[in-house]
């Protein structure tokens, strides 16, 4: 495959070799580049479309006259789309290149669509590009490497054994200006001859754009590369430069140490505190001072799109409309004044913190951790809470007087491999999926090994409070618990998340969000556990509510925060109304 790839992308550097084996080797006679073009447009449309071509087949009335001519005209459509594409690269020392990129581009496309269900955008990209080593080595399977050497292998070799034809530069760019006119008028007949029901389908059934292979993720190639004439990419605002700390800071004699857990890939429904069928949460379950929000929502189905909008102050419209980025909440808080403290277990923080750094578990300077943590080189998220206090005592010691911020971010239920992110003595429920290859297991085994990793969420978000109990006589502590976005565990044949958000199932939005407060928290801020209790149990919240939630429960002023969006402020105010009644 290396070899094939090598002939394709330099061209050049074989064109002697091939003229010196033509004496006395038999070749293939030259073909027009555009056979090639539609030979390989055709190829693309069809056997790499097949999670395409599978979900057309699933629409209404698809078994008649009518809709085999609509599938027929769509396919044409799709050719064409690739045809279109291909012509503006379609030069001597171009064509092979560009072709054998988009067939292997569209091979990995059809495997991975096929294998989660998933849909490809300019959001699913980015979290492509910014996957790491474990994350990468979690995706491969066999089953991958057969699917891609199906779709990829034929034409590619094809190309490798195929010469072209050689043109004038004029007749060359005639026949490509031909071909992209007649790529366009048939895309345009066949879409006239289908129209209503094209525009109908696709009214209806948005997902089907995001299958599109390959013209998918070419353009969310592109979206991706013109962001920058979309919004200044090269530009932080500052957000919160005024910020002060409020009178709770007036004469304290414990500072506040609050405990922001960031979740990862977290099911509200598959929490037991939440209702869950299973316990799979039975320590958080034992406690009565903890405040489960059972109707909260995220920002993005993903890490890289929830976690920095959920830390902006512009929430989730604004921040996908934004024409520059901003300073996050976490600015904010170390623009107060307070100490601040981000430990990873995950991939980075997304930009949010860059401005503080951030402590990774996996970093070379990182303290050995127990090997028992660690197993394969992948932590469970019970490492954080390691040499947690060497890390605070090494904050400026004046920043930590005033108070501290911390935030633990999770590897929590990552997939694919659920099955690793649980220790032996949390595993509850079985048999689990020990594959990454989600489809090659009964559901339930893959509900089994999702539901552990929550389990072990349980045993870490407990020792999280039981530290924060032994702080108790030196700080005033609260922690807050959500998950950046949510998980399909095969229902519909969808798996992981990432999905469009318009399109995405809610199980990929709804997330768990837990509060407590020390009572001394609950003192200081005048918010009652009791009051939160009644007030969020029901009540819809999303990650908008996180940037001023924090900012007031640490009573950080500046013109940044918003009142209405401090899912405390409700408590705070019915304790400042009893007070004045009294």
């Amino acid at each position: 495959m290396s070899l094939i790839l090598q002939r394709l992308l330099h061209p050049h550097l074989a064109a002697g070799a091939a003229r010196q084996a033509s004496s006395t080797t038999s070749q293939p006679a030259p073909l027009h580049p555009v056979w090639v073009v539609v030979l390989i447009s055709t190829w693309l449309a069809t056997a790499c479309n097949v999670p395409l071509w599978r979900e057309v087949a699933q629409l209404p009335g698809q078994g008649s006259l009518r809709g085999w001519g609509f599938a027929v005209a769509f396919a044409i459509i799709v050719a064409a789309g690739n045809a279109a594409l291909l012509s503006l690269l379609a030069w001597r020392w171009t064509l092979k290149p560009a072709a054998a990129l988009m067939v292997v581009m569209a091979a990995f496309g059809a495997y991975f669509m096929l294998a989660y269900g998933i849909a490809i955008d300019a959001s699913m990209l980015t979290n492509v590009l910014q996957t790491d080593a474990h994350e990468t080595t979690d995706l491969l399977s066999w089953r991958m490497l057969f699917t891609v050497l199906a779709l990829a292998a034929p034409p590619l070799l094809w190309l490798y054994r195929t010469p072209l034809q050689r043109l004038g530069a004029l007749r060359h760019a005639a026949h490509n200006a031909a071909l992209l006119g007649g790529a366009v008028a048939l895309a345009v007949l066949c879409l006239l001859l289908v129209f209503q029901d094209f525009a109908s389908t696709m009214r209806n059934h948005t997902r089907l754009r995001y299958l599109i292979n390959p013209l998918n993720s070419v353009y969310a190639l592109g979206h991706i590369a013109t962001r920058p004439l979309r919004m200044n990419t090269t530009q932080l605002l500052p957000v919160g430069r005024d910020a002060q700390l409020g009178a709770s800071y007036a004469g304290q004699a414990k500072s506040p140490l609050l405990v922001l857990v960031l979740g990862e890939t977290g099911r509200s429904g598959n929490f037991g505190i939440n209702g869950y069928e299973r316990n799979t949460t039975p320590l958080l379950a034992a406690r009565t001072d903890l405040v489960s929000a059972r109707n909260a929502w995220s920002c993005g189905t993903s890490t890289a799109a929830s976690v920095p909008c959920m830390f902006s102050h512009l929430g989730r419209t604004g921040y996908e409309a934004r024409a520059a980025n901003f300073e996050s909440l976490i600015d904010v808080l170390h623009h107060a004044g307070l100490a601040v403290l981000w430990v990873d277990n995950q991939s980075g923080c997304k930009g949010v913190c860059d401005r503080i750094g951030e402590t990774l578990t996996s970093a070379p300077k990182s303290p050995t951790p127990d090997p028992a943590l660690c197993p394969g080189g992948e932590c469970l998220d019970r490492v954080m809470l390691q040499d947690l206090d060497t890390r605070i005592a090494a904050l400026p010691a004046e920043q930590r007087q005033r108070g501290t911020v911390v935030v633990l971010h999770q590897m929590g239920s990552h997939g694919p491999a659920y099955y690793k992110r649980s220790a032996p003595d949390n595993k509850k429920f079985g048999p689990e999926c020990t594959s990454t290859a989600l489809q090659e297991c009964e559901r339930q085994q893959v509900v089994n090994a999702y539901d552990n990793s929550v389990v072990e969420t349980d045993f870490f978000l407990d020792s999280v409070l039981k530290w924060l109990a032994a702080q108790d006589s030196k700080a005033q502590t609260a922690m807050i618990y959500v998950a950046d976005h949510g998980e399909s565990l095969g229902e519909n044949n969808l798996y992981l998340h990432g999905l469009p958000y318009s399109i995405a199932p809610d199980v990929q939005k709804h997330v768990p969000w837990i509060t407590w407060l020390s009572p001394a928290m609950q003192a200081r801020t005048q918010v009652a556990t009791g009051c939160l209790q009644h007030e969020l149990a029901e009540r819809r919240i999303t990650h908008d509510n996180y940037f001023h939630s924090v900012l007031g429960l640490m009573d950080v002023k500046t013109g940044a925060y918003s009142t209405g969006l401090d899912m405390f402020a409700s408590c705070r105010q019915a304790a400042g109304a009893a007070r004045a009644a009294g």
